[in-house]
């Protein structure tokens, strides 16, 4: 059986995903899709509005057949690294193409830059370290890189599909046997578009209109309007925790967090008190060097007190976590397991706490967001639809 995959987050589900797993089959050929998914903290510095399991099963409903976890250290991460983990996982389970959405429309070769940038590596890093200005951040310094020596790239501002394309195609490339890349343009609504004035809608317009209290039922799958009525979350459900986290911690134990740099605890300690709510906090901290993003990525950190020397120990323990499967999927499973380049789990016991404990203690913490999250590790099985 041939595997197309594909690296998703679905925050929420909606019927955008169900047209890009429908592509991702038609333009493979593939008889199975697997969903690397990101667990229940997202790329972009937020708690997923409803959990991982929630999700699975939403995605194994509408066309996905296989769901295996991102876990937290690639899934709460820049494009680069987040493309590394979701390309390291979809490898190992040797799918023989992947399939992403692109907002640069359907002229640009992903494959020819991804190989670009394996054989010209030298010639990059050389060009980045020229550029001096103390004021750009890294991803501004890379896009003056390739600006001056693969013209071939155009990056706007509003193209972060595309973004994470170029990180795909980079990843993919380092490998002996690259996966063939099929990119997908997007359709409907744009990323950060928030009208819903059509069938297909961005993630952001339809996080915004269940806070609004406004009707979804239009843009999403039935499950997933009803998943978000019943377990919907927000940062905001953890501004408590972690103004707890903020003011009990000493500098020096703040400083001791993943990507804490130049002096940032100071500005969480000073603003912690001042700030009402998440949103307003994250508007005090961040700089023009350091983006919302880049600043909500952080606060996640402190939220799970992720420390530099354990992410960098978890990048190197990957497994393939099961989140469920199709009757399809299964069938996979048992013929492809043993190819696998992964330990493959799918029960969270007390040997995988011990090997994965910040997959657990990030699940934890994600669990008191809201009494109706249920247990998201322990004792739970892969969800099998039929």
């Amino acid at each position: 059986m041939k595997a197309c995959g594909i690296i998703v987050e679905y925050n929420p589900f909606h019927n955008g995903h169900k047209y890009h797993v429908e592509q991702a089959r038609k333009l493979s050929g593939a008889e199975v899709v697997v969903a690397v998914m990101s667990g229940n903290f997202l790329q972009r510095g937020e708690p997923a509005v409803i959990d991982k399991w929630l999700r699975a099963q939403e995605a194994l409903q509408n066309g996905v057949d296989l769901v295996v976890e991102l876990p937290v250290q690639w899934s709460l991460q820049s494009a680069d690294y987040f493309a590394r983990g979701g390309i390291l996982l979809l490898q190992a389970l040797q799918c023989e193409s992947y399939c992403f959405g692109t907002d640069a429309g359907d002229h640009f070769d992903y494959q020819a830059f991804g190989q670009f940038v394996v054989d010209n590596q030298n010639v990059i890093n050389d060009s980045f370290q020229q550029l001096s200005d103390p004021t750009l951040t890294y991803a501004q310094k890379m896009t003056e890189v390739f600006r001056q020596i693969y013209p071939e790239l155009v990056l706007t501002g509003n193209q972060p599909n595309h973004i994470l394309g170029l990180s795909y195609a980079q990843e993919n490339a380092h490998y002996p046997t690259p996966m063939r890349g099929l990119p997908l343009t997007r359709i409907g609504a744009g990323y950060h578009t928030t009208e819903l004035t059509s069938t297909i809608a961005s993630a952001t317009a339809i996080r915004q209109a269940v806070r609004q209290e406004q009707s979804i039922a239009d843009v999403v799958p039935k499950q997933t309007a009803y998943d978000l009525n019943q377990y919907c979350v927000s940062w905001e459900n953890y501004w408590d925790l972690l103004k707890y986290r903020i003011v009990t911690s000493s500098i020096g134990e703040l400083q001791n967090i993943y990507q804490m740099v130049e002096g940032l605890e100071y500005r969480l300690k000073a603003f912690v008190h001042q700030a009402t709510n998440f949103a307003e906090f994250v508007q005090l901290i961040k700089t023009k060097r350091y983006t919302q993003t880049r600043i909500q990525r952080l606060l996640c950190y402190v939220l799970l007190n992720l420390t530099k020397e354990e992410v960098e120990t978890a990048w190197q323990t990957n497994y393939l976590h099961v989140l469920g499967f199709t009757e399809n999927g299964q069938q996979y499973l048992k013929e492809q397991k043993k190819n696998f380049s992964l330990p493959l789990v799918s029960k969270i016991g007390k040997v995988e706490e011990e090997k994965y404990p910040l997959a657990i203690r990030s699940d934890q913490v994600y669990q008191m967001g809201k009494p109706q999250i249920v247990e998201q590790n322990f004792g739970k099985f892969p969800i099998r639809l039929s």
